[in-house]
């Protein structure tokens, strides 16, 4: 069991939740913050799927400037939760990850994930009493989703797919390479990641006194990443083993087994997911009654930690809202 009691702080506004997940003995957290009650108007939850390299505190719940991602979605009517997966944030770490990393194969890939997710999906649904969910995933979190989705078509209401990570064609004489099982990622290596996809020419997107901000929330995100040398994060790595199997080719999940509303929301600036990447993952959504595909200008593949944000926030707000219905003929 992880104890974050002494190392890091839960936001009072939140609820917390501590569930069973698939593997015997470990246990999933899940933050919750509800919508204020509104009179005669139905409840609408939204589960995070976090990316690679961080978990929900320190995405769709990190405020700048005093206010989040989530906090705009409740503010327009959704219950939102976040889930940390195995080995990040206040969920429980894999015993792997004690071990030294090149005695296993990567942690935490998407059929793994998606068996967690699927935990807290089940969990959330009965705790809320609803039918269904909508799910906002970013980058590699859009791989478990949408093996989700794909498996419980209906559990699944909406999927937003948040700086997603598309098939690439196979690379002629090369194979895709081989991780261990988990790595160090310090507050620099995220800094580097953070602006590297922003032209020269062009002023930064992200100030470097927010990110000093979240960098600190970052090494809260594990109780031992400050006893390191550099202070890092020991972050799974089938995450980052699976964008590079995707782009030789190899994507975790069949994007034509999904059959629910989809939008694909990316930076004009996003590295990992380029035009063609997006071209080729909205077209592979074959059973998807409603696609989108949103370009944000001024983004990179962080467009929810940059200055773009707000409007991060109002594109997913308006496909989750389901406005695009009444424009469907009937």
């Amino acid at each position: 069991m992880t104890d974050f009691s002494t190392t890091t702080k839960l936001d009072p506004r939140e609820q917390h939740f501590r569930i069973p997940g698939p593997r015997e003995g470990l246990s999933l957290f899940l933050r919750f913050l509800p919508a204020p009650q509104r009179e005669g108007k139905p409840r609408r939850t939204v589960l995070y799927v976090h990316g690679a390299t961080f978990p929900s505190a320190l995405s769709i719940a990190h405020r700048f400037d005093g206010k989040s991602w989530r906090d705009a979605l409740t503010e327009a009517g959704f219950d939102v939760w976040g889930l940390d997966f195995y080995g990040f944030g206040h969920s429980d770490r894999y015993p792997e990850m004690e071990q030294p990393a090149v005695q296993n194969a990567p942690l935490c890939v998407a059929h793994d994930a998606a068996r967690q997710l699927e935990a807290a999906a089940r969990f959330i649904l009965g705790h809320q009493n609803i039918e269904k969910l909508s799910l906002i995933s970013h980058s590699w979190g859009s791989m478990p989703a949408c093996l989700f989705a794909a498996a419980h078509p209906a559990l699944a209401d909406r999927l937003v797919l948040f700086a997603p990570i598309g098939r690439r064609g196979p690379r002629r004489y090369e194979t895709p390479a081989t991780f261990p099982a988990w790595r160090i990622v310090t507050p620099e290596d995220q800094w580097n990641r953070f602006i590297e996809d922003v032209p020269a020419h062009e002023p930064p997107v992200l100030s470097r006194l927010h990110f000093e901000g979240w960098s600190k929330s970052y090494l809260d995100s594990d109780p031992e990443s400050r006893s390191r040398d550099p202070a890092g994060v020991k972050t799974p790595l089938g995450p980052f083993s699976e964008i590079i199997k995707a782009w030789h080719g190899q994507l975790a999940y069949d994007p034509a087994k999904v059959r629910s509303p989809v939008a694909i929301i990316r930076g004009e600036w996003d590295g990992l997911m380029l035009d063609d990447d997006a071209q080729w993952l909205f077209n592979a959504f074959t059973q998807a009654p409603i696609k989108r595909d949103i370009k944000i200008s001024r983004g990179t593949h962080l467009v929810h930690l940059e200055m773009m944000r707000p409007t991060l926030w109002r594109e997913s707000i308006n496909f989750l809202q389901g406005d695009d219905i009444a424009a469907v003929p009937v």
